[in-house]
């Protein structure tokens, strides 16, 4: 056996059986995720999943608040007093005097109050109880309104139910579909994170196993220096290389700790918690078709729902500048039956009719074109927010388009990167061995490891690439295009 040959099986043993330890060693107390694990932990516990489901309980909210604009509320109201002073007390004969008062009054109100949506007035149903006690006279009197029903309108005023029942339901409607489309979009942001993660973790196992290579040819290379088969220019070069790759493994070790930290603060997790990840060998292989996706999108992303709600809001900001500008007219009615009395039966026998019925009238005369320039303001803008609206729309099936294109090309790419990625590892392990043989340079050897390294990486951004692609159109379609199912998330509605 030569001495070449006795090389060769020495350095095959020493390169080999201790890293395939190395790397296929995992701590016993690591938290093993998949893709899919950190998607699930993402939506149900991280940061910005909470942060979704508040904003559309806010919204939810807000919503049953409109709503109960629109059904009849019940007051039950009263301010009792008492009063013990001098006052100055006008009499009969239009002179005035200080007279001592020692009194002591209480009412009761209940109050039944419908607003109407297509008028903007509000119905009303009273019954009232007054009670006034007077101590210096010993004297009690009681006023009772059984029942009064009044009507009050502004007649020519903004009309603010009927805006808002046309401009809340589409911001709730709205609000849905960006709860669903936000966790679609931390799944996103999950995928980024876990590949951000998985490129940490693989950059420390190549760094580690290149030293290890660096390490184990230098090794051999002072026995084959001492024995004059190589140069001491190839000795300095493998020395060089061995340095370089120890400061490799010292940078991706903090740079793993700095991604681990990301995850944990990302996830939600203890920052004790250490992870481990499966990395998928491979991406499904399905098209999405660009009609569908942008059919889908129109009806599921809130982006529609938002161009629609500014421009109907500034419709109503328009109607707003339009009633206040002009001539304004307040109209209240109110019919009841009414009595007094000196004792509380009393006060509801022979009930006497009460009328009452204004109209209050404003019309501005000179304001300077105020009223007319507020109306002109209202007027671009909504010209303004009509273009917008149309520029976003366009953009939206633009960027939708965009989407699906890539998507569709990337699962083609992900092929590629993979096969290149076998490729690199087949050439650097011939490159490896001419090495090891005298066939090859050391910049050859180099060379091989570089384009191996640089394949895994691409390897790992074509999957990241694949996944946030699917799931940025998951956000926008509300459609799994995987399974050819819709996406349907529960409302954290409480």
């Amino acid at each position: 056996m030569t001495k070449r040959t006795l090389y060769t099986l020495v350095f095959e043993f020493l390169l080999f059986i201790p890293n395939r330890g190395k790397a296929e060693s995992v701590p016993n107390d690591s938290l093993v995720l998949d893709l899919q694990s950190v998607i699930q932990i993402a939506k149900t516990q991280s940061p910005s999943a909470q942060s979704a489901r508040n904003s559309f309980l806010s919204a939810y909210w807000n919503y049953r608040y409109f709503r109960a604009n629109y059904l009849p509320s019940i007051t039950l109201s009263s301010s009792p007093y008492i009063n013990k002073e001098v006052n100055k007390i006008t009499q009969s004969d239009g002179t005035a005097m200080f007279i001592g008062q020692d009194q002591f009054g209480a009412d009761l109100s209940l109050t039944i109050n419908q607003n109407i949506s297509f008028t903007g007035g509000s119905l009303f149903v009273k019954s009232r109880l007054n009670r006034l006690d007077e101590f210096q006279n010993k004297s009690t009197n009681y006023s009772a309104s059984p029942i009064s029903i009044g009507y009050q309108q502004s007649l020519f005023g903004y009309n603010s139910l009927k805006w808002d029942k046309l401009i809340e339901p589409i911001r709730f409607r709205e609000a849905k579909k960006q709860y669903a489309e936000t966790l679609e979009l931390v799944s996103a942001t999950a995928c980024n994170y876990f590949f951000r993660l998985a490129t940490a973790q693989m950059e420390l196992d190549m760094a580690r196993q290149n030293y290890a290579s660096a390490d184990t040819l230098y090794q051999m290379a002072q026995g084959r220096y001492s024995i004059g088969t190589i140069t001491e220019n190839e000795m300095l070069q493998l020395e060089i290389n061995k340095l370089n790759e120890e400061s490799n493994v010292m940078d991706a070790q903090i740079s793993l700790q700095e991604q681990l930290q990301s995850v944990r603060s990302f996830l939600g997790l203890e920052q004790s918690t250490d992870i481990r990840l499966i990395i998928p060998d491979s991406v499904p292989q399905f098209s999405v078709p660009l009609d569908e996706a942008i059919s889908l999108a129109t009806e599921n992303s809130p982006d529609p729902d938002y161009y629609k709600r500014i421009v109907t809001e500034s419709k109503s900001s328009l109607a707003n500048a339009r009633a206040n500008s002009g001539l304004k007219a307040d109209l209240y009615l109110q019919f009841g039956l009414s009595q007094t009395g000196n004792e509380l039966g009393t006060a509801y026998r022979n009930l006497m009719n009460q009328e009452y019925a204004s109209v209050s009238i404003v019309l501005p005369i000179l304001d300077w074109g105020r009223g007319k320039g507020r109306v002109r303001v209202a007027k671009s803008q909504l010209a303004l927010i009509e273009t917008q609206a149309e520029q976003g729309m366009n953009d939206f099936y633009q960027n939708i388009e965009k989407l699906v294109m890539q998507f569709n090309r990337q699962a083609h790419k992900v092929k590629i990167a993979k096969l290149t990625d076998k490729r690199a590892n087949q050439r650097h392990t011939v490159a490896r061995q001419l090495y090891i043989m005298g066939r090859n340079s050391i910049l050859d050897l180099n060379s091989s490891i570089n384009e191996k390294n640089a394949a895994r990486r691409s390897h790992l951004s074509a999957m990241q690439t694949y996944w946030s692609l699917y799931y940025t159109i998951r956000s926008m379609t509300a459609y799994d295009f995987e399974r050819n199912l819709p996406i349907s998330e529960e409302l954290p509605i409480e």
